[in-house]
Protein backbone atom coordinates (compact mmCIF):
# COMPACT_ATOMS: atom_id res chain seq x y z
CA UNK A 1 0.00 0.00 0.00
CA UNK A 2 1.33 3.41 -0.94
CA UNK A 3 -0.08 6.68 0.36
CA UNK A 4 1.43 9.57 -1.60
CA UNK A 5 1.38 13.02 0.01
CA UNK A 6 2.53 16.05 -1.93
CA UNK A 7 2.35 19.80 -1.57
CA UNK A 8 4.39 22.93 -1.19
CA UNK A 9 6.90 23.83 1.50
CA UNK A 10 5.33 24.08 4.96
CA UNK A 11 1.96 22.90 3.65
CA UNK A 12 1.48 20.38 6.48
CA UNK A 13 2.69 17.28 4.65
CA UNK A 14 4.81 15.84 7.45
CA UNK A 15 2.25 16.44 10.18
CA UNK A 16 -0.49 14.84 8.10
CA UNK A 17 1.73 11.87 7.23
CA UNK A 18 2.72 11.30 10.84
CA UNK A 19 -0.90 11.45 12.04
CA UNK A 20 -1.88 8.98 9.31
CA UNK A 21 0.96 6.64 10.30
CA UNK A 22 -0.08 6.71 13.96
CA UNK A 23 -3.67 5.94 12.97
CA UNK A 24 -2.39 2.83 11.17
CA UNK A 25 0.26 1.62 13.63
CA UNK A 26 1.28 1.91 17.27
CA UNK A 27 4.97 1.88 16.27
CA UNK A 28 5.52 3.34 12.80
CA UNK A 29 8.88 3.89 11.17
CA UNK A 30 10.14 7.32 10.17
CA UNK A 31 12.49 6.82 7.21
CA UNK A 32 14.67 9.90 6.76
CA UNK A 33 16.31 10.24 3.36
CA UNK A 34 18.17 13.51 3.87
CA UNK A 35 21.88 14.08 3.97
CA UNK A 36 23.00 16.46 6.67
CA UNK A 37 24.49 19.15 4.44
CA UNK A 38 25.14 21.97 6.93
CA UNK A 39 24.31 23.52 10.33
CA UNK A 40 20.97 24.91 9.12
CA UNK A 41 19.94 21.50 7.87
CA UNK A 42 21.06 19.95 11.14
CA UNK A 43 18.55 22.21 12.90
CA UNK A 44 15.79 21.11 10.51
CA UNK A 45 16.58 17.47 11.24
CA UNK A 46 16.45 18.08 15.00
CA UNK A 47 13.10 19.88 14.69
CA UNK A 48 11.64 16.93 12.76
CA UNK A 49 13.03 14.46 15.32
CA UNK A 50 11.47 16.46 18.16
CA UNK A 51 8.09 16.21 16.41
CA UNK A 52 8.04 12.45 17.05
CA UNK A 53 7.76 10.58 20.34
CA UNK A 54 8.92 7.18 21.62
CA UNK A 55 6.36 5.31 19.48
CA UNK A 56 8.47 5.99 16.41
CA UNK A 57 11.39 3.96 15.12
CA UNK A 58 13.78 6.23 13.23
CA UNK A 59 15.80 4.94 10.30
CA UNK A 60 18.14 7.01 8.14
CA UNK A 61 18.85 5.79 4.62
CA UNK A 62 19.73 8.39 2.04
CA UNK A 63 19.55 6.31 -1.16
CA UNK A 64 18.66 2.62 -0.89
CA UNK A 65 15.78 2.04 1.53
CA UNK A 66 14.73 -1.07 -0.39
CA UNK A 67 17.60 -2.98 1.23
CA UNK A 68 15.66 -2.74 4.53
CA UNK A 69 12.91 -5.26 5.21
CA UNK A 70 9.79 -3.29 6.15
CA UNK A 71 7.41 -6.28 6.03
CA UNK A 72 4.23 -5.60 7.97
CA UNK A 73 5.30 -2.10 9.01
CA UNK A 74 3.96 1.40 8.39
CA UNK A 75 6.73 3.62 7.05
CA UNK A 76 6.76 7.38 6.54
CA UNK A 77 9.36 8.15 3.86
CA UNK A 78 10.33 11.80 4.27
CA UNK A 79 11.00 13.02 1.70
CA UNK A 80 11.29 12.32 -2.03
CA UNK A 81 12.86 15.71 -2.77
CA UNK A 82 15.82 15.13 -0.47
CA UNK A 83 16.08 11.47 -1.52
CA UNK A 84 16.08 12.52 -5.18
CA UNK A 85 18.70 15.19 -4.48
CA UNK A 86 21.10 12.44 -3.36
CA UNK A 87 20.72 10.61 -6.68
CA UNK A 88 20.92 13.86 -8.66
CA UNK A 89 24.15 14.98 -6.99
CA UNK A 90 25.74 11.51 -7.05
CA UNK A 91 25.03 11.12 -10.80
CA UNK A 92 26.63 14.54 -11.39
CA UNK A 93 23.26 16.08 -12.34
CA UNK A 94 22.35 13.49 -14.98
CA UNK A 95 18.56 13.57 -14.82
CA UNK A 96 17.97 10.41 -16.86
CA UNK A 97 20.32 8.35 -14.66
CA UNK A 98 18.94 9.82 -11.43
CA UNK A 99 15.37 9.15 -12.57
CA UNK A 100 16.20 5.56 -13.50
CA UNK A 101 17.88 4.90 -10.14
CA UNK A 102 15.07 6.29 -8.03
CA UNK A 103 12.43 4.46 -10.09
CA UNK A 104 14.25 1.19 -9.36
CA UNK A 105 14.15 1.96 -5.63
CA UNK A 106 10.46 2.96 -5.77
CA UNK A 107 9.64 -0.27 -7.60
CA UNK A 108 11.52 -2.36 -5.04
CA UNK A 109 9.77 -0.62 -2.14
CA UNK A 110 6.37 -1.08 -3.76
CA UNK A 111 6.96 -4.84 -3.87
CA UNK A 112 7.40 -5.07 -0.10
CA UNK A 113 4.43 -6.13 1.99
CA UNK A 114 4.31 -2.87 3.94
CA UNK A 115 2.43 0.42 4.05
CA UNK A 116 4.45 3.36 2.77
CA UNK A 117 3.46 6.97 3.31
CA UNK A 118 5.64 8.84 0.84
CA UNK A 119 6.05 12.61 1.20
CA UNK A 120 7.13 14.81 -1.70
CA UNK A 121 7.20 18.45 -2.75
CA UNK A 122 5.55 20.12 -5.72
CA UNK A 123 8.40 22.28 -6.95
CA UNK A 124 6.95 23.20 -10.34
CA UNK A 125 4.20 25.36 -8.85
CA UNK A 126 6.53 28.13 -7.70
CA UNK A 127 9.06 30.37 -9.34
CA UNK A 128 11.23 28.98 -12.10
CA UNK A 129 14.74 28.16 -10.93
CA UNK A 130 17.34 30.64 -12.12
CA UNK A 131 19.98 28.00 -12.88
CA UNK A 132 20.10 25.19 -15.41
CA UNK A 133 20.71 22.67 -12.63
CA UNK A 134 17.69 23.97 -10.71
CA UNK A 135 15.44 23.77 -13.77
CA UNK A 136 16.64 20.23 -14.50
CA UNK A 137 15.95 19.22 -10.90
CA UNK A 138 12.43 20.68 -11.05
CA UNK A 139 11.75 18.54 -14.13
CA UNK A 140 13.25 15.49 -12.42
CA UNK A 141 11.11 16.08 -9.32
CA UNK A 142 7.96 16.39 -11.44
CA UNK A 143 8.63 13.16 -13.34
CA UNK A 144 9.41 11.33 -10.09
CA UNK A 145 6.23 12.65 -8.46
CA UNK A 146 4.17 11.48 -11.43
CA UNK A 147 5.76 8.03 -11.23
CA UNK A 148 4.99 7.66 -7.53
CA UNK A 149 1.47 9.08 -7.88
CA UNK A 150 0.64 6.52 -10.58
CA UNK A 151 1.85 3.67 -8.34
CA UNK A 152 0.10 5.03 -5.24
CA UNK A 153 -3.10 3.54 -3.91
CA UNK A 154 -4.04 6.89 -2.37
CA UNK A 155 -2.82 10.40 -3.15
CA UNK A 156 -3.24 13.56 -1.06
CA UNK A 157 -2.32 17.13 -1.98
CA UNK A 158 -1.72 19.40 1.02
CA UNK A 159 -2.64 23.08 0.87
CA UNK A 160 -2.34 25.35 3.92
CA UNK A 161 -2.49 22.36 6.24
CA UNK A 162 -5.59 20.94 4.59
CA UNK A 163 -5.63 17.63 2.69
CA UNK A 164 -7.17 17.40 -0.77
CA UNK A 165 -7.82 13.81 -1.79
CA UNK A 166 -6.65 13.19 -5.36
CA UNK A 167 -7.21 9.45 -5.45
Amino acid sequence: MIHYISGGARSGKSGYAQALALSLSQNPIYLATARNWDADFDQRIKRHQNDRDERWENIEEEKYPSKIDFTGRVVVLDCVTLWLTNFYVDTKYEIEEALMQIKIEIDKLSMQNATFIIISNELGMGLHADSESGRKFTDLQGWTNQYIAKKADKAIFMISGLPMVLK
